[in-house]
């Protein structure tokens, strides 16, 4: 008996998504069915963007996903959130997937398992199913490419997990089954996606099937695995000699092949930049989020119309939950219109810190002073400082406390600022799983690594370029000449800091770059905006009061306790 929730499914340009019509139906029943099979399929799709979405974290008193477990945001300071248990050190084997902090399966091993399993009934299935071998062919090659996709999750999370290939286990099956070593898991991952991607090379989807996955999303997860597995803590620097977390030795090798996987999604020719520097500087970064179909998404989630982020992020007076608000530390990594940070431009004014900014500044970031859309259609403007008068002073829910963690700033990207969540109005969008401009970031950082700073430059100056930023007489977008190895690292980990920033990268990232330890240590930054006179304010940097306990045993994630009991033959991760 297959068993699935009815859910809406894969969206199309047309509608919201299709139906899952498969519950409670047989095996055969689902098999011998074109449209039941094919929405067999399409329930694996659906839980693609289960790391992705505002609401994973379903604690009580809070939500978000795992931006708030690092330096770019701040929610409540409550412990029944995920995120907020991941920054304060709480998290162990015994707690680590437990159903009070996500809610509906969006954990870290059991969503993955369990659609891998899925993938595993349908390749064992499908043969029999009423289809053209071509397209089956077609259907295989999307089942391996999600099946990757959901191993390369486990991936980054615990270092190598158990592989079981094709597998479908019974309910009477034992299973005990050691975890396969990092390279194992690498190499498969990796294998599995050349395979979907040479099935998918010629493949042309009609309109109603939009959104399903091609040859470049293949090709473009290869590019960040391999840029997973050439950083420093799975290269030769994991917390552990252990083959199971790690490549035991370094080999700046990975970096070159990194660099080179990268390099065969840009020569393909097919992704772009979504460019408009017209109509205002920046605004292709900002309309980006609001299209389901652009030139950069190479794999999305794409969500019915809706106002999700305008709910999750927006200040109450926008009738927004306001939360994972941005720190100091993001809205300082922000640098200035010229490219310069802000201690090397002479443009910065602490005094009025939020003028001739990067152009993603104002579209990621909601702060004092800013005019936004209210709920009667009208821009006014966004108060954040701490006295009468100010948004937070008139919500409760916003003032600053010690226990709501107020930041000075809120949330606004991807969200659509003629929208607020008190209006009717809802705006179509998809989820970036994979776009473009993340490749462009694989590309720079390998190469830099590789020893090319120049070429990594030419990538930045792409992405600087549709950014909004000035080219400056030198027409280097801010970066200096003859910039180092060294010096370039540190602009690239902070250019992917500030262009993907809630796009859940960011924990992936501080993680595997080996500097968690150093960016999650005593308290994240925040801002304390005090009003002196008309339109005259005070700037006064404090310290949020969230604890922030990492140790070097979280730069993976315990195995589930319960998985280790059931199986003896698993291996726990490093200091669990």
């Amino acid at each position: 008996m297959i068993t699935l929730l009815p859910v809406v499914l894969l969206a199309c340009k047309k509608s919201g998504g299709l139906e899952d019509k498969t519950t409670g139906l047989t095996e055969e029943a689902v098999f011998t069915d074109s449209v039941y099979t094919t929405n067999f399929l399409n329930k694996i799709y659906v839980d693609a963007g289960y790391t992705f979405g505002p609401s994973r974290f379903a604690g009580a008193g809070g939500s978000g996903n795992t931006e708030l477990a690092t330096d770019n945001a701040e929610g409540n300071n409550n412990l029944a959130v995920w995120g907020n248990a991941y920054a304060q050190g709480t998290i162990g084997p015994s707690n680590v997937i437990t159903p009070a902090y996500f809610g509906t399966d969006k954990d870290f091993w059991t969503t993955p398992y369990k659609n891998i399993r899925r993938v595993n009934i349908l390749l064992e299935k499908i043969g029999g199913a009423p289809f053209h071998e071509s397209t089956k062919r077609r259907m295989r090659a999307e089942a391996r490419f999600l099946r990757a996709f959901y191993y390369h999750h486990m991936l980054i999370a615990f270092g190598g997990v158990p592989l079981i290939g094709d597998k479908v286990y019974g309910i009477n099956d034992i299973i005990n089954i050691p975890r396969n070593s990092f390279e194992d898991c690498v190499s498969y991952i990796n294998t599995e996606l050349d395979a979907a991607g040479a099935d998918l090379a010629n493949v042309v989807y009609k309109d109603i099937d939009f959104g399903r996955v091609t040859r470049g999303a293949c090709l473009a997860l290869k590019s960040r695995v391999l840029l997973y597995a050439a950083s420093p803590l799975f290269n030769g620097g994991g917390i552990s000699q252990s083959p199971v977390v790690a490549y035991p030795n370094a080999n700046a090798s990975r970096w070159q092949q990194a660099a080179d996987a990268a390099e065969v999604v840009i020569g393909l020719n097919q992704y772009s930049l979504n460019v408009d520097n017209v109509t205002r500087p920046g605004n292709g970064f900002y309309q980006l989020f609001l299209k389901r179909v652009n030139s950069e998404y190479i794999f999305q989630y794409s969500r019915p119309a809706q106002k999700e982020f305008e709910a999750y992020y927006l200040p109450p007076t926008r009738t927004g939950a306001s939360i994972m608000k941005p720190t100091q530390s993001l809205v300082e990594a922000f640098p200035m219109r010229d490219g310069k940070t802000i201690g090397e431009s002479s443009s910065y004014n602490p005094n009025d810190p939020y003028v001739n900014r990067d152009p993603r500044f104002e579209y990621s970031i909601i702060y004092n002073g800013l005019s936004y859309i209210n709920n009667s259609s009208v821009k006014t403007v966004i108060y954040t400082y701490t006295s009468t008068g100010s948004t937070i002073a008139n919500s409760t829910s916003d003032a600053y406390t010690p226990s709501n963690q107020f930041t000075g700033y809120f949330s606004r990207k991807m969200c659509d600022e003629n929208i607020s969540n008190g209006l009717a109005a809802t705006t179509e969008r998809a989820w970036p799983l994979i776009r473009y401009a993340e490749i462009l970031l694989n590309y720079a950082e390998a190469i830099n690594e590789v020893g090319q700073p120049e070429k990594a430059v030419e990538k930045l100056i792409t992405l600087r370029n549709r950014a909004g930023i000035l080219p400056g007489a030198d027409g280097r977008y801010g970066i200096k000449a003859n910039i180092t190895v060294d010096e370039l690292r540190t602009l690239i980990q902070n250019e992917r800091r500030i262009e993907l920033a809630f796009e859940d990268h960011r924990w992936n990232d501080i993680r595997r770059w080996k500097i968690a330890s150093t960016v999650l240590k005593g308290f994240n930054s925040i801002d304390i905006i005090t009003r002196t006179g008309t339109n005259t304010f005070v700037h006064t940097i404090s310290r949020a009061p969230r604890p922030l306990n990492f140790r070097n045993a979280m730069y993976l994630l315990p195995i589930p306790l319960s998985e280790i009991q059931k199986m003896p033959l698993m291996e726990q991760n490093p200091e669990y």
